[in-house]
């Protein structure tokens, strides 16, 4: 039961109070034994509170409203991972072109049937067919002009015999005439010297004419042989060109070398890039498809030349693909180029291919697909792994932070490998230690 307090009634005077006996008094001197006592006590606690942090270094300290990061440490395998970026490929494929137009340099062909982009194929499967209707009019013109000429040639050929049949009658008459007029030379010593001049002047008109015939008879036979090889370089022109479009029309239609799955290839198209397709005209210098083996896979990738000298064939390695991340494979360095090529912007940088041959395959895993490749680089089993950014330097010396009841103390280590992410501490600290982060 609470009792109650008795009020003054209004108007009355209240009572005076009492001074407490713990109180000073109102007047007068005030105790010095008191005061002096808590003076010292807050001297001593002030020293000690002096002492204490110079003789520890100060924790550190986050940012006013931020969360302090802190790590544990942790002994297991700690390994050093570098990445690669390439491009997927297949181990063997074949490029499919447009094949050359024997008899031109230069030739584009219409595409008139194509095979579906990455649809799997066998050996000896029609891949792409272009249009041979100009090779079959090619091949038709020729044919006549080859018949033609043929043609002319004979004709000319019997026409030659002909001329060369009179050429010869011609010649035995003015040898014929020509000794006539040497026997009517032997008569000139009893004829009268009229009759000799006469002689004398049919054997001179003989002989110049035999001599003008033996010589037309050859030139005639020259020229006719020259216009009839004419026709014959001309037939044998017209009979190349007709070979050469009854092969290319065998070569419109191409077929597949392998068994595997057709990878299509681009063209300029309007300005721009594009998927070959049906209508399309393409000329030897464009790749239409590739033919490749989904079975065996590969990534090329270009090395820095401050990562090759950590490579080494037959290294393992995991490939993740930037389409596909739930999806990796195990790898194998197969081969590495010995020399570099230089970079376009400076001749002092070189980049070392290097093909990373895939283990197992899936529907997913296509040429040209971006990948990275994870080769492991360095692997210490059960050591002192910390982040990082945990790691302090300070001249020349590393220590951490280690999480104390009162704070955080200041600890010296020794560190050893270094990731990105990780390093390795030989000694300062002991597993399920509480080490801050972000000191470095």
């Amino acid at each position: 039961m609470i009792a109650e307090v008795e009020r003054p009634q209004p108007g009355t005077p209240e009572p005076a109070l009492e001074p407490s006996p713990l109180s000073p008094p109102p007047s007068g001197r005030p105790r010095s034994g008191s005061r002096s006592i808590l003076y010292a006590v807050a001297v001593l606690l002030a020293m000690a509170a002096l002492a204490l942090k110079m003789t520890r270094s100060p924790a550190p300290s986050a940012p006013a409203g931020a969360a302090i990061r802190t790590a544990v440490v942790e002994q297991r395998d700690f390994s050093n991972v570098l990445r690669l970026s390439g491009t997927v490929e297949a181990v063997e494929s074949i490029a499919i072109t447009a094949p050359r137009i024997a008899g031109n340099q230069i030739g584009q062909l219409t595409i008139t049937k194509l095979i579906a982009a990455s649809a799997p194929v066998h050996r000896g499967d029609l891949l792409v067919e272009f249009d041979r209707q100009p090779q079959i009019k090619t091949f038709i013109d020729k044919q006549a002009e080859y018949q033609d000429l043929v043609d002319q040639i004979a004709r000319k050929q019997s026409d030659e015999a002909a001329a060369r049949a009179k050429d010869e009658s011609d010649l035995t008459l003015a040898e014929d005439q020509l000794k006539k007029a040497q026997l009517e030379m032997q008569k000139n010593e009893i004829l009268s010297r009229t009759d000799a001049e006469k002689n004398q002047e049919a054997l001179t008109e003989a002989e110049g004419n035999l001599a003008a015939l033996r010589t037309t008879f050859d030139l005639k036979r020259k020229t006719a042989a020259s216009a009839i090889h004419d026709l014959e370089i001309q037939g044998d022109r017209a009979r190349e060109i007709m070979q050469h479009a009854q092969d290319n029309e065998q070569r419109m239609s191409i077929h597949s070398p392998i068994d595997g799955a057709v990878v299509m290839g681009s063209i300029w198209r309007g300005g721009s890039r594009g998927e070959v397709q049906e209508g399309d005209q393409v000329g030897p210098w464009d790749t239409i498809m590739q033919v490749v083996d989904p079975s065996a896979m590969q990534v090329r990738i270009g090395v820095n030349q401050e990562d090759v000298l950590a490579l080494k064939p037959g290294q393992s390695a995991v490939v993740h693909l930037d389409a596909y991340p739930d999806l990796t494979f195990a790898a194998k360095l197969q081969e590495l180029a010995p020399m570099g090529q230089s970079s376009d912007l400076s001749d002092k940088v070189r980049t070392f291919a290097a093909l990373y041959r895939i283990e197992g395959a899936d529907p997913r895993l296509v040429p040209d697909l971006s990948a990275a490749v994870d080769v492991e680089t360095n692997r210490i089993p059960q050591a002192l792994v910390v982040p990082r950014d945990s790691v302090a330097s300070e001249a020349g010396q590393h220590f951490v932070w280690v999480k104390t009841r009162t704070g955080a103390a200041k600890r010296s280590v020794e560190i050893g490998a270094e990731s990105d992410l990780e390093a390795v501490v030989r000694s300062g600290v002991s597993v399920g230690d509480v080490v801050m982060r972000g000191r470095s």
